[in-house]
């Protein structure tokens, strides 16, 4: 699946959003119901969701990835459950690094994989129990939240500090997965990333429900090794912007940058128009970790882009360090009192 935002979704309220209104209403209104009454299984591991308020990214997978660092420091052995979105496989099934692209499991899980055992899977249920079966004894969920398909012993809503939910309308008349103030209610805390002030509706709403908040930022692990030189950066994530502007932020100099929706699969000639530029302007070629885990199942000329560019590498930072121990000592306790029946 390959998901573009209309720009309008990012918008103030207009007449787009407007006329469609009425269908985000109805859209609203059964997303609500899913999160208050569906019955949800509960599985035998403690299960952290990572989720966030509307379609696309927003910084869940470096999320997930930090609460499996603060699991292993702790001597757990964490597993991942994605959906694989951008990826074609329709049944449950555990990633292979040596043998998956992410044209089959899609880009994240082929990220997670290398952290711990991936599950992807349509059916959270499933995927949950496969990695149960895999010996995990925590459960993170990249996406899911508005499923409402499993228990989750901690529920986490991530939100990009500048973006934060564009219009703030309900699909499809904005990018708003379910209403805010009932993801709130649904969710344990609420994760700022970067800086900005597009989320500050969603801090005054989870302060006043008395939500912990989070604030983290990006922080690059190899710039340095980008300093003095010219650059051509690319992404097809959710927001390639807030790539672009992380590269900036590290003062990597960019020639040009281009973005592409998420998920999206390079064709032949945008691979061919991105060397060509390259070579032309003597520039760098530099991506996401995504993109170029995606690029290794390109056709064509894509494994000479994906020789050619480089990544910069992307740890989340947050601004109180203990907080993914945190969250992870939380589902812990909230396992343990779920599973003696407090």
């Amino acid at each position: 699946m390959v998901s573009e935002a209309p720009p309008f979704w990012w918008q103030p309220h207009g007449i787009q959003s407007a006329l469609l209104s009425p269908f985000g209403w109805v859209y609203g209104r059964v997303a609500r119901r899913i999160l208050d009454r569906r019955v949800r299984k509960a599985v035998d591991v403690p299960v952290i969701c990572v989720g966030n308020f509307t379609v696309g990214g927003s910084g869940k997978t470096p999320t997930a990835l930090a609460l499996a660092d603060a699991a292993l420091a702790r001597g757990l052995k964490p597993g991942f459950l994605s959906r694989g979105y951008g990826g074609s496989v329709h049944h449950a099934a555990l990633v292979d690094l040596a043998r998956d692209t992410a044209r089959l499991v899609g880009d994240e899980p082929m990220l997670l994989a290398a952290k711990g055992p991936t599950v992807v899977s349509p059916n959270r249920v499933e995927g949950a129990e496969m990695l149960v079966s895999e010996g995990v004894d925590l459960i993170i969920m990249d996406d899911g939240f508005q499923s409402a398909r499993l228990v989750f012993d901690q529920a986490l809503l991530v939100v990009d500090a500048r973006r934060g939910v564009g219009n703030g309308c309900v699909f499809p008349a904005g990018p708003v997965r379910a209403p805010v103030i009932d993801q709130v209610r649904h969710a344990d805390a609420l994760i700022v990333v970067g800086e900005g002030d597009g989320a500050d509706p969603m801090i005054r709403l989870a302060a006043r429900a008395a939500k912990p908040i989070h604030l983290a930022r990006f922080q690059p692990r190899n710039a340095a090794q980008f300093l003095g030189r010219n650059c051509l950066a690319f992404a097809a994530i959710g927001d390639p912007e807030k790539f672009f502007r992380t590269l900036e932020e590290a003062h990597i100099r960019l020639a040009r940058c281009q973005g592409f929706p998420d998920h999206h699969p390079f064709t032949d000639d945008e691979i061919k128009d991105l060397l060509t530029e390259a070579e032309l302007y003597g520039l760098d070629l530099i991506t996401t970790a995504k993109d170029h885990v995606r690029l290794r199942a390109g056709h064509g000329r894509a494994q000479e882009l994906l020789e050619k560019t480089s990544v910069l590498e992307i740890d989340l930072a947050f601004d109180s360090p203990d907080v993914p121990a945190v969250v992870v000592e939380a589902a812990l306790s909230a396992f343990q009192r779920r599973r003696n029946g407090a």
